[in-house]
């Protein structure tokens, strides 16, 4: 029989243990062996994308221009990735490295009916795994963070101003939330499986669906669904749109439009934008970064959301799930 959400006898709040659970779960992910190898991973990257950034903005001469050291993320030089497309590939695999047997992982150490016997619900056993995995992410890309930001200062030899600063705040913030769901979806997946092996292929396969195959599968539906039979340009219009609409439902898409915004701050759209739209705009001009936040507002809803959404799955699925002593 499964142990209901407050056992009796059991006094407090259901958030009980919460910060311990969560100060453990971070001290055993900061302190394995997987999370140390992905670290030194992470960080020989961040040097070597952030030292090709620099070197593609000396090659091009423009060291007069704005925003400098946003162009340390949005850089690259054959053959190292732009830093923000090199984020948008690592983070998931990171994020699920750190969820895909939190859940499962207790029942095959048989550990799961001691800790809940203990004042800990399985409200804040739950919460805490996630938050603790939030935590250790939003920790190892902050330091990234500080460590691209130093190499800026070193290599270019100026401060950044205070907007710079700002939108690369934005950033990690966009790539923390970016993080949260393919965490909450590892730790779904933990919940519905019982084998950590296919808690983690799961995971990943869904990544790898959403990374490979989602356009793919995009454009042959928009083709579908809306076909251009006689060249009209209504008709391009709305196999576009389409497209655009169907495209936003992955993940990748909204971190990628949420970096764009943010990182290239002369983005003024996101979608479609007609010449007539365009009236009155002074083509090239920077936006500030309250009007690129509005810009990618639905995005970084949209990932709070999903994340919410898998969590509550698994939420549920944990609460069903049975614990034997």
């Amino acid at each position: 029989m499964a142990l209901p959400t407050k056992p009796k006898g059991r006094e407090g709040s259901p958030w009980t243990g919460l910060w311990a659970v969560v100060a453990k779960e971070m001290a055993d992910h900061l302190t394995s062996a997987r999370m140390q190898i992905l670290e030194i991973l992470i960080v020989l990257t961040a040097v070597g994308t952030g030292y090709a950034a620099l070197q593609q903005i000396s090659g091009s001469g423009n060291n007069e221009e704005q925003f400098l050291f946003l162009k340390l993320f949005t850089s690259a030089r054959e053959p190292l990735p732009a830093f923000a497309g090199f984020l948008g590939f690592l983070v998931p695999l990171v994020a699920i490295a750190l969820a895909f047997d939190a859940i499962n992982g207790e029942f095959n150490r048989r550990t799961a009916s001691r800790v809940l016997s203990q004042p800990i619900y399985r409200d804040a056993l739950l919460l805490g795994k996630f938050l603790g995995a939030v935590f250790t992410l939003a920790l190892v890309l902050a330091a990234i963070w500080l460590l691209v930001m130093g190499v800026g200062l070193l290599g270019l030899g100026l401060p950044p101003s205070g907007e710079e600063v700002a939108r690369s705040l934005l950033f990690l913030l966009a790539t923390i939330a970016y993080g949260g769901f393919w965490i909450a979806l590892a730790m779904l997946f933990s919940t519905i499986f019982r084998q950590s092996a296919t808690a983690a292929l799961a995971s990943i396969a869904v990544w790898l669906f959403f990374a490979a195959f989602w356009e793919i599968l995009v454009s042959l539906a928009a083709q579908s669904l809306s076909p251009i039979q006689f060249g009209f340009l209504e008709e391009f219009l709305a196999q576009t749109q389409l497209r655009l609409t169907l495209s936003r439902f992955s993940p990748n898409t909204l971190f990628a439009e949420a970096t764009m915004a943010l990182l290239r701050p002369a983005v003024r759209s996101l979608g479609l934008l007609l010449p007539f739209e365009l009236e009155g705009a002074v083509l090239g001009a920077p936006l500030p970064v309250g009007q690129s936040l509005l810009l990618i507002w639905p995005q970084l809803t949209g990932m709070i959301a999903a994340t919410i959404l898998l969590f509550v799955l698994g939420y549920v699925s944990f609460q069903r799930r049975e614990i034997r002593t």
